[in-house]
């Protein structure tokens, strides 16, 4: 192993870690299910931005793939809608789902755009 074979994963490794704990505090901050929106649209925002920019594989690593990869939390949107469905019934869990889906993907363009184009 080589020590351009090891860069990859460590910079996967270490922008995910900064991506959970990142994710944790907004965990306690925020609350409940308002969280994973939050931390959803603003790791879209971000992931977009990071797309979007002229930066090098090594940024992209960092905090597209690690970062915003352990920031975002499908897992959590996953059980938030179900538990949605449990308690409200499927109209309230399809809009959860529907609101949570276009703030992403509206977040993610507004990130694109600000870092200089729609993905180039």
């Amino acid at each position: 192993m080589t020590v351009e074979s090891l860069l990859a994963p460590a910079l996967v490794g270490v922008g995910g870690a900064l991506g959970a704990v990142s994710r944790h505090a907004v965990g306690l901050r925020v609350g409940g299910d308002r969280s994973v929106l939050a931390v959803n649209a603003l790791g879209s925002f971000a992931l977009g931005a990071v797309a979007a920019a002229p930066v090098g594989s090594a940024a992209t690593l960092l905090f597209g793939v690690g970062f915003c990869g352990a920031f975002t939390t499908f897992s959590s949107f996953a059980v938030g809608t179900v538990r949605a469905a449990n308690e409200t019934g499927g109209r309230a869990a399809a809009a959860v789902a529907a609101l949570n889906l276009a703030a992403a993907l509206v977040a993610f363009l507004l990130g694109s755009l600000v870092s200089g184009g729609l993905l180039n």
